[in-house]
C-alpha cells in the first residue's frame, strides 16, 4: 500500500525555531492528537520524544551515537519504540578535523562550532575530539552556538583567541544559517569545514559529510514499514554509507590557501 499525503497520510509539522526548551511541549500536543509516527530530527528533539511516549514508535535523524545516547538498545536490535537513520557525527568530525588540518597545516588552534545538548553521549564526543585534536598538535577551541543571535559572537571569539580555522559541526542553527555562516567566515578569513556539501557550493571553503536527501529519504522508508505494521524494536538502525569531500577551488584562492594534491585526489567534487 502507497502513502500519499491528502489521501491516506497527514502531516503534523511542529518546530521549535531553536527554542530547546519549547521540545516537551510540542511533542506532548502530538502524543495527545494520538499520531501514529513520530519523526525526530535533532538529538534533543528525540530524547524530548521517547520522554513522553514508550507507544508511538519514534523514527529519527541523528548525528548522535543512537546507542551511546540511549535511544536504542543498540543498532542491530533497538528495542523500545525507536530507530532511525544515523548520520555518524562523531566519527566524521573526526575525520573533517584530519582534513582541514592536512588543508591547514599552520593553524595550531581550530575552533569547533556546535550546538551544546544534556544528551549522555556529549562528553564522551567532547573529549575525543580533543584528544583527536591534541594527538596532532592542535588545540581545540568549543564554542557553544544554540542560536543564530550567537553566530556573530562566535566567529569573532574564534578569531580572537587565535583560531587559524574552524569546524562547523551538523545541528539545526548551523543547517538553516548557512548564508550567514559562509559570510562570517570570509569576513573573518578563516577557514571553514561544513558538514553538507550545499555549504560548498554556495561559497563556503571544504565539506564532507553525507548526502542529507538521501538519509531523509531512508527515514521515509522506515516510517512507511512502521505504518505498514512492523516494529521499530525490530528495524535496525540505518547507518549512512555514502560520504562526499567537495572543494571550492575559487574560496580557498581567496584565502591565500593551497589546495594540496593528495587532499585534490580524494574530493568527489572540486568547484573551480
Amino acid at each position: 500500500m502507497a502513502f500519499v499525503e491528502g489521501r491516506n497520510l497527514t502531516f503534523e509539522y511542529r518546530g521549535a525555531d531553536d527554542r530547546l526548551d519549547q521540545l516537551p511541549s510540542l511533542v506532548a500536543d502530538l502524543v495527545q492528537r494520538r499520531v501514529a509516527v513520530i519523526v525526530a530530527l535533532s538529538g534533543p528533539a528525540i530524547s524530548a520524544a521517547k520522554a513522553a511516549t514508550a507507544s508511538i514508535p519514534i523514527i529519527f535523524f541523528t548525528g548522535f551515537d543512537p546507542q551511546a545516547s540511549g535511544f536504542v538498545k543498540s543498532l542491530n536490535r533497538p528495542g523500545g519504540n525507536a530507530t532511525g537513520v544515523s548520520i555518524l557525527a562523531p566519527e566524521l568530525t573526526l575525520k573533517r578535523l584530519e582534513l582541514l588540518h592536512e588543508l591547514v597545516p599552520a593553524a595550531k588552534t581550530i575552533a569547533f562550532l556546535h550546538t551544546q545538548t544534556d544528551i549522555k553521549s556529549e562528553d564522551a564526543f567532547q573529549k575525543n575530539s580533543q584528544q583527536a585534536a591534541e594527538t596532532i598538535g592542535v588545540s581545540w577551541l568549543f564554542l557553544n552556538v544554540a542560536s543564530p543571535s550567537d553566530l556573530d559572537q562566535s566567529f569573532a571569539k574564534a578569531e580572537g583567541d587565535g583560531a587559524g580555522a574552524v569546524i562547523v559541526n551538523s545541528g539545526a542553527v548551523f543547517l538553516n544559517n548557512r548564508r550567514k555562516i559562509i559570510e562570517l567566515a570570509a569576513r573573518h578569513r578563516l577557514p571553514a569545514m561544513y558538514f553538507i556539501r550545499q555549504y560548498a557550493t554556495e561559497g563556503g571553503l571544504i565539506s564532507y559529510g553525507p548526502n542529507y536527501a538521501d538519509a531523509y529519504r531512508q527515514v521515509g522508508e522506515i516510517v512507511g514499514r512502521v505504518l505498514k505494521g512492523e516494529k521499530p524494536e525490530d528495524l535496525p538502525v540505518r547507518q549512512v554509507t555514502k560520504i562526499e569531500l567537495v572543494i571550492n577551488a575559487k574560496t580557498a584562492k581567496s584565502l591565500g590557501l593551497t589546495l594540496p594534491v593528495a587532499l585534490l585526489a580524494l574530493a568527489d567534487e572540486v568547484i573551480e
